[in-house]
């Protein structure tokens, strides 16, 4: 039978802090942990029979006897803490220095050139929430055709149009535009094509997002995969991470949709790769700071899983993990540094614990391995520790 192996990716389920949050000004960050204590605790028994408990203490969720998975954390190792940089770490990519962010609005060079690449004007320009910044500006934004300009505490340049106002089209070649422009000293992780639709008072973002990433430095175990000709398969926004390279991906706008998106593929794809985002505990409940939304979305991960896992075949390796955490409890809407969750998945694992990792690139080093392909430029492969030969 052949080898299958998907990495879940949890997109900001971090699971405490990291050994250097007080640097990036995250002290008392712990995603799942201020979560679950904020609620009183949650019945997540199908996460307690993995063993997630035991990846951290966490409030109603118990430390079972026999956990069906390996278990464990992973540290941080790049600068910054955006989902490039967790995602680029995971597949092998450790970086040095952090991209570039720009917390009081992108240089009047940079606005100014993307105005006359694109023929219109530009309103707002500053760090804020991507809903309040189209409730500030969308009338305007109507009104003049102007593009709504805006970024976060992660290296982004996000465009905002109303769908009635600017087409999608224009929109993304706005995009492409602004990612040629922002190279170099200004060059951001990712420009985010963020459309809108509604009427002032009631504007909502629609899920015609897209995001335009810079191309990773070296290669990533998509990379190797492909050199080798393994399948990849991707769900969730995984693609725009890459900038397509080495994977394409069927996006998903709620994380119900991501989990059936997983089973189906591991239904019926035949070897592999699964790369998967799932993304409302970030974007839906993370940024907005919405501890019930969060709670909700644990419980219905949980309510998932019997039905993921009886997917799963005799050669599987199936990993839970994040990318970086986002607390909803604290005052920040922005990514917080911590650590994040290790769960390995499959009948021929050994349900041991895989410790404290010293970077993401455990994970795809042990991907890696798993299937045959060359080394990642970093990582420490702990196959040898969880697959019973």
């Amino acid at each position: 039978m052949a080898r299958r192996v998907a990495i879940i990716v949890l997109d900001g389920l971090g699971i405490g802090p990291a050994h250097d949050s007080d640097a990036y000004g995250d002290h008392g960050s712990d995603t799942l942990g201020n979560t679950l204590r904020k609620v009183g605790g949650l019945s997540l028994p199908n996460l307690e029979r993995l063993g997630l408990g035991r990846c951290a203490p966490l409030d109603g969720v118990a430390l079972p006897t026999s956990p069906r998975a390996a278990w464990g954390t992973a540290q941080p190792a790049s600068a910054g803490k955006d989902s490039i940089t967790g995602h680029w770490e995971l597949c092998g990519v450790v970086l040095e220095k952090a991209f570039p962010t720009y917390p009081k609005g992108f240089p009047a060079q940079v606005i100014a050139e993307f105005a006359k690449r694109t023929g219109r004007g530009v309103l707002g320009n500053k760090a804020a929430s991507g809903t309040a910044i189209i409730d500030e500006y969308g009338a305007e934004h109507e009104r003049t055709g102007k593009w709504i300009v805006y970024t976060s505490a992660d290296s982004v340049f996000q465009v905002a149009a109303h769908e009635g106002t600017v087409p999608l089209a224009e929109l993304y070649a706005a995009c492409a535009a602004a990612r040629e422009i922002l190279s170099g000293a200004h060059a951001v992780s990712r420009v985010i094509a963020r459309p809108f639709a509604g009427a002032p008072g009631s504007y909502a973002r629609t899920p015609n997002r897209k995001d335009v990433s810079l191309e990773p430095p070296i290669p990533t175990l998509l990379d190797h995969l492909a050199a080798a000709g393994i399948p990849r398969i991707g769900v969730g926004k995984v693609d725009d991470l890459f900038a397509g390279r080495g994977i394409t991906s069927t996006h998903a706008s709620t994380n119900a949709l991501a989990y059936q998106l997983i089973g189906e593929a591991l239904r019926t794809m035949d070897r592999g790769f699964l790369f998967v985002n799932v993304i409302e505990f970030d974007q839906s409940w993370g940024h907005r700071n919405d501890v019930p939304g969060f709670a909700a979305g644990l419980k219905e991960l949980d309510a998932a899983l019997p039905d993921l896992l009886g997917t799963v075949q005799a050669e599987d390796l199936i990993i839970f993990t994040a990318d970086h955490g986002n607390d909803p409890t604290t005052p920040s809407t922005d990514h917080s540094r911590e650590q994040v969750p290790v769960l390995v998945y499959g009948p021929r694992v050994r349900t041991v614990s895989v410790g404290e990792r010293r970077t993401f690139a455990d994970i795809g080093q042990t991907v890696a391995a798993f299937l045959g392909v060359a080394p990642l430029a970093a990582g420490t492969s702990f196959l040898p520790e969880v697959w019973s030969d």
